[in-house]
């Protein structure tokens, strides 16, 4: 066990984690981040939808120039993962990296989802060039007017067909493995939209040069689409708070309030492991407010007061001065 225990703990280094860190580090915090490298930015081949890049930019680079911009003002980031995580009952957690523990007075959970991935051989590598896609909101714009498949069970794959329709007139719902399960009232919606509906299973998808072919279906068809988006959901990485008791929702996700602080003192949470819309911009957002509450926390300002509903109300006290000034951003 360390003797000097970090002010915080920075678990994931995505685009939460990585803010957070420039934050902190900006703060002259000493923290630390641990990261496993599984963030799924990483996997974005472009994006167009980041402000402040009219020409979209990579994934990878993107992580590398945060990266890059954390550590120019001495932020400390390992790759390595983090196994399990305890509180102490003087409030300090401790965490497992290997054969190492790490103890910090708060944590910060930037572990964000994994995707549940349709079975096809080498899906990073149609990911990479734009065949298989999860985020209609972050690259609807980049499928108008093609031939778009939507991969889900039941309502998930039709919402999603729905949101595309924005995009393209041509869009096929089908469902790997098992029929679709929709209600009567669903396929009409479906119908009114114009979405083709796939009833029988198919059997698999396959990659053939730049297209995403649908093979084996009970018909005998075979169906060749530009680009398959996948309804499957996805898991959120918080089992490492499971033994802390900390508060979850239905999907998993952790339940923080408007300061990123979950139900577990001393522990935040942001970005995609936390129920949101699961976009780089709002994990980075909510990054920015977990650092603040996090240094004002250890600085000493006391948190506001729980409301009567469980949530917490907006206090200017926990920011700093020209942000808590009703000129805040006139500058």
């Amino acid at each position: 066990m360390p003797d000097n225990v970090l002010d915080c703990l920075v678990i994931g280094g995505g685009p939460a984690g990585l803010t957070a860190a420039i934050y902190l580090a900006r703060f002259r915090r000493r923290f630390q981040v641990v990261d496993a490298g599984a963030s799924r930015a990483a996997l974005i081949p472009t994006s167009h939808n980041h402000a402040g890049f009219p020409e979209g930019i990579h994934g990878r680079t993107l992580l590398s120039r945060m990266t890059e911009q954390a550590r120019k003002y001495g932020a400390h980031i390992v790759h390595g993962r983090v196994t399990d995580l305890e509180r102490r009952a003087d409030g300090v957690f401790v965490a497992r990296v290997g054969p190492d523990r790490i103890a910090a007075h708060t944590v910060l959970l930037a572990t964000g989802v994994v995707d549940r991935e349709p079975d096809l051989p080498d899906v990073p590598d149609a990911i990479q060039r734009g065949l298989v896609r999860h985020c209609g909101i972050c690259d609807g714009y980049e499928v108008l007017g093609k031939r778009v498949a939507v991969i889900g069970h039941g309502s998930s794959g039709l919402h999603e067909a729905q949101f595309l329709r924005t995009y393209t007139a041509d869009i096929t719902l089908l469902s790997l493995g098992c029929p679709l399960t929709l209600s009567p009232d669903e396929r009409r919606a479906a119908a009114e939209a114009g979405i083709a509906v796939v009833e029988e299973a198919v059997e698999r998808v396959v990659v053939e040069g730049d297209q995403v072919r649908a093979l084996a279906m009970r018909d005998g068809e075979c169906r060749s689409f530009d680009a398959l988006y996948s309804a499957l959901g996805s898991d959120a990485r918080s089992t490492l708070v499971h033994d802390l008791g900390t508060r979850l929702d239905d999907k998993g996700c952790v339940v923080t309030d408007e300061h990123q602080r979950s139900s577990t003192e001393g522990l935040f949470a942001a970005g995609d492991v936390v129920r949101s819309l699961d976009q780089i911009s709002v994990a980075m957002g909510q990054a920015a407010i977990a650092a603040t509450a996090i240094h004002n926390r250890l600085r000493g300002v006391p948190s506001p007061k729980e409301a009567p509903d469980d949530t917490l109300s907006f206090s200017p006290q926990n920011l700093c001065t020209c942000c808590s000034s009703p000129d805040a951003g006139r500058r």
